[in-house]
């Protein structure tokens, strides 16, 4: 239990400063991302899954897969434990959330749009720790 609590903290503790790639606010003060939003499960002795669901600030929001690839790529090099990662966007909260979640949780598909310089640079100032 004590670990799960650890790892709920830490993987809020990661996403909570995510930059939105439009705004100058991060994910938590756009309110994009909660502490309600992550949960952690136990899948073995040492490894978990970790399954975000994110709420997108307009049900119409553009950027929701950018938004998703990056809580991934942040979390993938950040998280201290194993772990398998699940996204999604909250439940009712986009037009096009079925097609939005397929895409964020396609390794190929996050593989391919990290391979796209412009998409990754993106990605980057979103993920990148303010100093």
């Amino acid at each position: 239990r004590y670990f799960i609590v650890g790892h709920l903290s830490s993987a809020l503790d990661i996403i909570r400063t995510i930059r939105d790639p439009e705004k100058p606010n991060t994910l938590e003060e756009l309110e994009v991302v909660t502490e309600s939003c992550v949960e952690v499960h136990e899948i073995s002795e040492d490894e978990y899954l970790v399954i975000i669901r994110f709420t997108p600030t307009v049900p119409h929001c553009s950027l929701a897969t950018l938004i998703g690839l990056c809580l991934r790529i942040k979390l993938q090099r950040c998280l201290p434990f194993r772990h398998k990662l699940e996204i999604y966007i909250s439940e009712g909260t986009h037009s096009t959330e079925e097609d939005i979640n397929k895409q964020i949780n396609d390794k190929e598909r996050v593989a391919a749009a990290m391979e796209n310089p412009n998409l990754r640079e993106i990605v980057e100032q979103c993920v990148t720790e303010p100093d």
